[in-house]
């Protein structure tokens, strides 16, 4: 069984309260693009326990034991009888870059083995288990445009689409942590609907949508900010950072011609 597991951008993200346990509350879009990993598993009789995991890629500062696609396994083998495995994980998404790749890779791992084992668990059901692997993960089980609402962990799909515009995603090689930037993150009344805005021409997203990071991230690492003026100079009709950071996004009409400045970052463009 091979699967791709894909990223996220965030479009207009509001961090809005703080609950009791520490979690704030937040609302933001989950879009989904094509910039993917590959997730590939197949049974394996012969290997000693559970799972043999080999990584490649971008290289990820974890155990095999941490990683998020063996949590997903080892959640759903105490339901399920599933067999021993061997897995391959080619990174492509950068982590620490808002783009929710582990996520994704933890969310498809559900999906593959319930699909390649004949598990028939329902989505709801799925995107109970991704929910115990992180907040964003459930969202990747439908993988469709989405308000995340509560402390990003609730969803209601969205019917909205960049179809023929070109999505351009600039990774500057930089990993920002993500409970780090919730830790330091102002609270605040979000200045428009988010639900409204996001209906609004894209041309006109700049003056409403805005990515509550932004504030206290960018002041941290000038060199984002340039990154989103660098897009906005290269046609740009909205840039933003996509979740805590630090990957950005700009999406335009044309095809961009890519500048110079980003020789040194991993950048991805696609026709949505």
């Amino acid at each position: 069984m091979i699967c791709f597991p894909n990223a996220k951008i965030n479009i207009g993200l509001n961090i809005t309260g703080r609950k009791p346990d520490g979690f704030h509350i937040i609302e933001t879009i989950l879009f989904p693009v094509e910039l993917c990993d590959v997730l590939e598993f197949v049974e394996d009789n012969k290997i000693k326990g559970e799972y043999h995991l080999n990584s490649t890629g971008i290289k990820l500062n974890v155990s095999a034991e941490d990683n998020i696609c063996i949590k997903a396994l080892k959640l759903i083998k105490k339901d399920y009888d599933i067999p021993s495995v061997s897995i391959r994980l080619h990174k492509i998404i950068p982590a620490g870059a808002g783009l929710g790749g582990g996520s994704s890779d933890a969310a498809h791992m559900l999906k593959a083995l319930n699909k390649e084992f004949h598990l028939n668990i329902s989505n709801k059901k799925l995107q109970k288990y991704a929910g115990q692997l992180g907040s964003d993960c459930p969202f990747f089980i439908t993988n469709s445009p989405s308000l995340a609402y509560d402390t990003g962990n609730k969803f209601r799909e969205l019917d909205i689409t960049l179809y023929g515009y070109y999505v351009v995603i600039v990774y500057p090689n930089i990993h920002i942590s993500t409970g780090l930037a919730y830790s330091q993150a102002f609270i605040k009344r979000p200045e428009s609907s988010l639900e409204e805005a996001v209906r609004l021409p894209v041309g006109e997203w700049k003056n409403v949508l805005k990515n509550d990071f932004e504030s206290t991230i960018f002041p941290k690492y000038p060199v984002l900010n340039n990154i989103k003026k660098q897009l906005y100079n290269m046609g740009a009709l909205y840039a933003s950072l996509s979740g805590s950071g630090s990957a950005l996004y700009g999406i335009f009409e044309s095809v961009p011609e890519i500048s110079r400045q980003f020789d040194d970052y991993l950048v991805w463009q696609h026709k949505a």
